[in-house]
């Protein structure tokens, strides 16, 4: 296995790699100059490239985005402090194959590259609770929005009065329908968003942008 390094803190640079050496891994470079750590990539194609989150020069998402622009196809792993969510969404994104933590034992990491080599994307397992909220949060997203679009132009126009605090009887004012036809709009509104409330409704509406600012202000005193 062929392994580039670009880090910007020199003592666990330099000591990744005797760690890595030891284990028989050849390390092409192990640099912390971003320019210099993407020239290295383009000419020497290693196996795979092990990018430091927080550098000055450039961010390691953006090395990683800049390797992927010039077409270098090797897989890719962040391995870094960071746990935050951000970061790991916008890693996997980008297009890593790899999301490690720089304090992840030895033999650990060694498995994990050898996994991400292989074809197979590692996220490090402190990180999979971190990695499943953001995909249930996306998942959320997509089927409040695909609710949305099943409501009807007269339910998307209620549930925009109801975001904006108005009862049932004046909705029914506004619209010049009666009461019992709005509470069936209502009924349906609830259904089709998977809702068990007025409120619930309402805070979708805001969310995902529904209402254009001002409309549903046509309460009549």
């Amino acid at each position: 296995m062929r392994v580039l390094l670009i880090d910007d803190h020199a003592l666990f640079r330099i000591g990744l790699q005797e760690l890595l050496q030891r284990r028989g891994i050849d390390v092409v470079g192990a640099l912390g100059d971003c320019q210099q750590g993407m020239e290295l990539a383009a000419s020497a194609r290693p196996d795979v490239v092990l990018l430091d989150m927080r550098m000055p020069e450039m961010s390691g998402v953006e090395v990683l985005k800049t390797l992927r622009k010039r077409k270098l196809g090797m897989p890719i792993a962040m391995l870094t402090t960071s746990r935050e969510e951000k970061d790991v969404i916008d890693s996997l994104q980008g297009g890593a194959q790899g999301y490690l933590l720089k304090d992840m034992e030895p033999d650990e990491l060694i498995a994990a590259l050898g996994e991400i080599v292989g074809g197979h994307t590692v996220v490090a397992k402190e990180l999979t609770g971190i990695l499943a909220k953001a995909v249930q949060g996306e998942s959320e997203v997509a089927n409040a929005q695909t609710a949305l679009n099943d409501l009807t132009p007269r339910e998307r126009e209620i549930l925009c009065l109801l975001a904006d605090g108005q009862s049932n009887k004046v909705i029914a004012r506004n619209l010049g329908i009666s009461d019992g036809t709005v509470k069936l709009h209502v009924k349906a509104i609830l259904r089709k968003l998977d809702v068990h409330s007025r409120v619930e409704a309402a805070v979708i509406a805001v969310e995902q942008n529904l209402c254009p600012r001002g409309q549903g202000s046509t309460e009549v005193l």
